[in-house]
Order: structure tokens, then C-alpha cells, then sequence
């Protein structure tokens, strides 16, 4: 009877013992889900979206989940971000964020570049700054936004010299010097790719550029680079710009990787905004 008493308990024990063993990784588990840090991040449908969702399968791997929200206009991102509905933004440059701020009191902070759909110059007549002569016609954008981002450009080309500090709200009247006489006409930036054949050279929009066929980092002689104010940014609201899920995004989508799905992906029409 002894001995079945002392058989009887050691099975128990170990019974228990295993069922203690069987219930540890259920609790490890339930801590890896719980630690697992859920982010909404808004951008517009299309390219934006599709880095994102890259962004997304990289921050897996680091114990980020991006939930992404898609929005039809540039106005409803910061708005949606500002009230809290999402906690981070990618789809606008810096200037277009700091108007947002200036205009609507947002407190919302850019903490990292991450795309730029470049602007470039194009032309089927030259390949280079140095073969542009006098009384050539150029034709940039007509409306405000581009029309200065292409006076910008052709400015930093030394094409053209703009008043100090003018900026993006530089327009042809901010034309200090012009040494080649050039005729600036301005048009609608959708029908330039069009009227490149009848002009000497043209600075054409990122967009409309792809759409008629130009790959801007192989066709445009003057193009934009990494370092341009123009690059989409990363937002999230000041509060939370040094939050641990803030610092998981940026690096989700600023990385190698990321380089290499840009290259490969855009196929020319974009570019990393990072170093």
C-alpha cells in the first residue's frame, strides 16, 4: 500500500509538473501579442500607399503593426492626424505641412523624410545646362505651387537668378537675371509633355512627366535630388514626435530595404529622400 501511495504521488507530481511546462508558453505568447504596438498612419491612395504598405510588412518584423488609412484629398490627412483619429501621416512635403500649421494652428511636427517624386527639366532638343542659348522657349507650370517649385529648380540650376529668399512663392516677376533671354511661357502643367516637341526645354511635374512616358531620373537633364524641401516627410503630432511606436515607423521606412523597393518599384519616377 506504501508503495502505491509513493507511485501514486510521484505521477502526480509530474502531471503538474508538466502541466506547469504546458502553460508557459501559452503566457509567453500572450505577452508577445500584448506587446505588439498597433500605429495608424493616413496617406493618399496610390504611391503613398504603396510605400506604406512596404512600410508596413517592415515594421512586422519589429514589432510594429501599421494600420492604414486611405484618404481621397490632401486636406483630410492633417485634419484627421490633428484630431487624433490617426497617429501619423505620409502623403505631403514640408512646405505644403507648415502652410497646414500657419493656416490652421495644427500641432504637428515632420520628424523624417522619406519619398520625392521628383520635378525635372526636359528637353528633345538638349541634354544638358551648358547647350541652352539665348531667346531659347521654356515653358514651367501655370499655377502657383508648381510654378514656383520650377523657378525654383531652374534657379538652383543657375538658369535664371531669383530674387533672395523668395522661394517657392517666387513668380516670373521674381526674375532678377535671365542671361539667355529666355521666353518663360506659362502653362497648364498637364499639357507640357505634349508641347515638349515644339519647345526648347521644359520644367514638366513629377506626375504628368510618368504619365506621358519620361522616367525623371533617366530623361530629365535638371532634376531634383534627395535634399529638395519638396520630399514627402513622416508627421505625427508634436506630442508624440518622441514616442518609441514614432521612432519604429521612421525606421520601417527608412532603411535599405526601403531603398530597394523604391528603385525597384517607381522604376525611376521616384527616389529615397534619406541618406
Amino acid at each position: 500500500m506504501l508503495k502505491k501511495l509513493v507511485i501514486g504521488a510521484l505521477l502526480a507530481s509530474a502531471v503538474f509538473g508538466l502541466a506547469g511546462c504546458g502553460g508557459a508558453p501559452a503566457k509567453s505568447a500572450a505577452s508577445s501579442q500584448a506587446a505588439l504596438k498597433t500605429i495608424k498612419v493616413g496617406t493618399l491612395s496610390g504611391p503613398h500607399a504603396e510605400v506604406i504598405e512596404k512600410a508596413k510588412q517592415i515594421a512586422a518584423k519589429k514589432g510594429l503593426d501599421i494600420q492604414i488609412v486611405e484618404f481621397n484629398d490632401y486636406v483630410q490627412p492633417n485634419e484627421a492626424l490633428n484630431s487624433k483619429e490617426i497617429d501619423a501621416n505620409m502623403y505631403q512635403h514640408k512646405p505644403f505641412l507648415d502652410n497646414h500649421v500657419k493656416d490652421r494652428g495644427y500641432k504637428i511636427t515632420a520628424v523624417g523624410n522619406t519619398i520625392l517624386f521628383p520635378m525635372g527639366v526636359y528637353s528633345q532638343k538638349i541634354k544638358s545646362v551648358d547647350e541652352i542659348k539665348d531667346n531659347m522657349i521654356i515653358a514651367i507650370p501655370n499655377d502657383p505651387s508648381n510654378g514656383g517649385r520650377a523657378l525654383e529648380i531652374l534657379d538652383h540650376a543657375k538658369v535664371i537668378k531669383l530674387k533672395d529668399n523668395i522661394g517657392g512663392k517666387a513668380t516670373v516677376n521674381d526674375i532678377t537675371e535671365n542671361p539667355h533671354h529666355l521666353e518663360i511661357r506659362e502653362v497648364d502643367a498637364a499639357m507640357i509633355p505634349r508641347m515638349l516637341p515644339d519647345l526648347d526645354f521644359a520644367v514638366i511635374n513629377n506626375s504628368y512627366a510618368v504619365k506621358s512616358g519620361l522616367v525623371p531620373t533617366k530623361d530629365a537633364f535638371v532634376l531634383e535630388g534627395s535634399d529638395s524641401k519638396y520630399c514627402n516627410i513622416l508627421a505625427v503630432r508634436t506630442e508624440d514626435k518622441d514616442k518609441p511606436e514614432t521612432k519604429l515607423l521612421l525606421e520601417s521606412i527608412q532603411n535599405n530595404e526601403m531603398k530597394e523597393f523604391i528603385k525597384d518599384h517607381f522604376k525611376g519616377s521616384a527616389i529615397p529622400a534619406w541618406n
